[in-house]
């Protein structure tokens, strides 16, 4: 077997059975001590994800050359915790070689993968030594890159500035950097100023403001890539979109970007099918959700959990029961997101013996430890059954540290339940562990006037000036022809003569016919 065809083989390998004869043949032959059919064997049995036998291959190469041992990198970045890197790039350093622009990226991403900045900066001193700097945008971006992980940003900028050549990669590196570091404003300027977008750079801004709580904000750059037809949306671009839209409510914007998934291979995406039944699920329409559901062939876990939360949110507590069942019976095993989808299905039916007896397998036949979210669930689902002496010895007994979450939720069921001592306990505990949410004072004032004791209804009501504590006003969100206009209490803003504005002020209108049993509190 010669050489040339042994390379044609390995370029149309298909298979691990395949690349093993291939192996064999060229170890037969002879011909696996030579360097680049070595490396070509490494590298394929890298894509297999065969790391063991990857690393026996690269031992068996006599005097390894600097690709070679950028393969071994690659194959570490892979498959190990990203030290293990670095660790074979300082090797090939100490044995004399000297690094190539491709190891050094090897190495800075490592670096960044890390966050270890001290070791980053020794490979950018390096890249300067051996005069690597120019050697396309390649080192750049992934020194911006390194910086950006590491939170330093303004070193990051530096780096972009400096560079010479800067192609679409470079911009996304550095918004993308200024989208870790939570400065989205900058992210978004630069965003506007890149010469040419693509699917990456699209993606990373829309993914940003999903992330950073501004689903508005990406569904508006969502309309802007439609309409500039600048480029087509990716899986994972399409499920931040759909999770943005679950979010506000955009059903119209979320049932258009249904069609389109139904029109290209997308609809093929289970992720993507998952991403809409739950945006189905979060605006309302569980129907449309199911019958997604039902259309899956292979269901991945995130698949059913998302069906049973849709089920138990929207107070089918039984049917989630059964989609659960249904799992179990399908061999795919529960995790921890799953069971909270349980919980809070036994929680909305309160199917309280069911919600003991999920919880309690948890532990016992899964060998899930139960997780903040999921004391949470019980304490509501006991809390709703009237059940708070029981809630609060739950919470007495948790391994981990309660939340502010969930004294609030025994507050609340406490205060229905008129059980004004434990409702004292939980309204403290809120109070010492998120001393700045106003919800849980009105809360409280509301209860010792219920209780008639009004001298600490006055001073809890003191207590939130004193701490110049607002009530935050409430927020609504109404999707008109694809556009999302978001709206504050008493806010001023939408302009008079307009559609949502005339809406608005008609309700008003009908809202003020008979207001003589409302009556409104000053907070502050």
């Amino acid at each position: 077997m010669k050489r040339s065809y042994c390379h044609f083989l390995l370029q149309t390998c298909r298979n691990l059975e395949q690349l093993k004869q291939i192996h064999a043949q060229a170890l037969t032959q002879g011909l696996h001590h030579l360097q680049n059919l070595s490396c070509k064997i490494f590298n394929t049995y890298t894509k297999f994800n065969k790391p063991i036998e990857a690393y026996n291959v690269f031992n068996q190469i006599q005097n390894p050359d600097i690709v070679s041992w950028t393969c071994l990198i690659s194959l570490h970045l892979n498959t190990d915790p990203p030290f293990e890197a670095l660790l074979v790039f300082s090797k090939l350093c100490s044995l004399g070689l000297k690094p190539d622009s491709f190891s050094v990226v090897g190495a800075l991403t490592a670096c960044g993968r890390s966050e270890n900045l001290g070791h980053g900066k020794a490979v950018h001193g390096m890249i300067y030594r051996h005069e690597l700097v120019a050697s396309g945008s390649i080192v750049g971006n992934a020194l911006i890159d390194m910086y950006s992980r590491n939170g330093k940003i303004k070193v990051a900028q530096m780096v972009f500035d400096e560079m010479k050549t800067k192609d679409v990669a470079t911009w996304t590196s550095l918004m993308h950097g200024f989208i870790k570091c939570n400065d989205l404003s900058s992210a978004r300027t630069l965003f506007d100023k890149i010469p040419e977008r693509n699917s990456v750079s699209w993606t990373a801004m829309i993914t940003g403001y999903i992330q950073g709580g501004k689903p508005i904000e990406a569904l508006e750059i969502f309309q802007k890539m439609k309409s500039d037809g600048s480029d087509h949306p990716t899986a994972v671009m399409t499920v931040a979109v759909l999770s943005g839209c679950a979010d506000i409510g955009a059903l119209d914007l979320g049932q258009f970007i249904h069609g389109y998934v139904m029109k290209t291979y997308l609809n093929l995406d289970v992720t993507v099918k998952n991403a809409l039944m739950d945006m189905y699920c979060k605006s309302g329409s569980l129907e449309s959700a199911e019958k997604i559901f039902e259309e899956i062939s292979t269901k991945d876990n995130f698949s059913w959990t998302t069906m049973i939360l849709g089920f138990a949110v929207h107070g089918s507590g039984k049917r989630a029961l059964e989609v659960f069942s249904e799992m179990l019976e399908s061999g795919d095993y529960p995790n921890e997101v799953t069971f909270v989808a349980v919980l809070s299905a036994c929680s909305h039916a309160g199917l309280v013996n069911e919600g003991r007896r999920w919880f309690n397998c948890m532990l016992e036949m899964y060998h899930l430890e139960p997780k903040i979210e999921h004391y949470g669930c019980m304490v509501d689902l006991l809390g709703r059954a009237g059940l708070v002496e029981e809630a609060k010895v739950l919470i007495e007994k948790m391994k981990v540290q309660p939340d502010g979450i969930i004294w609030r939720s025994l507050l609340s069921s406490s205060i229905a339940c008129k059980n004004l001592e434990i409702a004292l306990l939980a309204g403290k505990k809120v109070v010492e562990l998120e001393p700045s949410d106003d919800g849980v004072y009105v809360l409280l004032w509301n209860m010792y006037c219920s209780a008639n004791q009004w001298e600490e209804a006055i001073k809890m009501r003191k207590l939130m000036k004193d701490r110049r504590i607002k009530k935050k006003p409430g927020r609504s969100c109404i999707e008109t022809n694809g556009v999302v206009n978001q709206f504050l209490a008493e806010d001023k803003t939408p302009n008079p003569g307009t559609e949502t504005q005339l809406v608005l002020e008609r309700m008003a209108q009908v809202m003020k016919v008979d207001n003589s049993y409302l009556f409104e509190i000053e907070f502050y």
